[in-house]
């Protein structure tokens, strides 16, 4: 019986779609809100919120775990700023937003933010 893989591929390699994640991931964080495609924007909710789950926990553990995927700024931002933020908050930290088909090529585009 076929069994389902988890996450999409996004026509990338496995190193190549880690990195695009990590990289959506930390852009987020920092500015709180970016524009990408819709498959892109699905993908990068989980990772974000698994990561803000994490810091929410506050121990140098978790810091040292986050700075593996992320430069310090954007681990010194998770836990100064977004952290205490959601710290009631028991998950959904993502929103997502559809927006109309890119001109050029017909893609699919969603805005994800950080939710207030």
């Amino acid at each position: 019986m076929r069994k389902r893989k988890k996450g999409r591929k996004l026509s990338k390699k496995r190193d190549q779609r880690k990195a695009l994640l990590k990289s959506l991931a930390g852009s987020l964080i920092l500015k709180e809100k970016i524009t990408t495609t819709e498959a892109k924007a699905k993908e990068v909710s989980g990772f974000v919120e698994k990561k803000i789950t994490k810091a929410k926990s506050g121990t140098l553990y978790s810091r040292r775990f986050l700075a593996r995927f992320f430069p310090e700024k954007v681990v010194k931002k998770m836990f100064d700023e977004i952290a205490p933020r959601y710290k009631e908050r028991k998950g959904g930290y993502t929103r997502i937003i559809k927006t109309g088909p890119r001109k050029r090529n017909g893609a699919k585009m969603a805005i994800i933010e950080l939710v207030e």
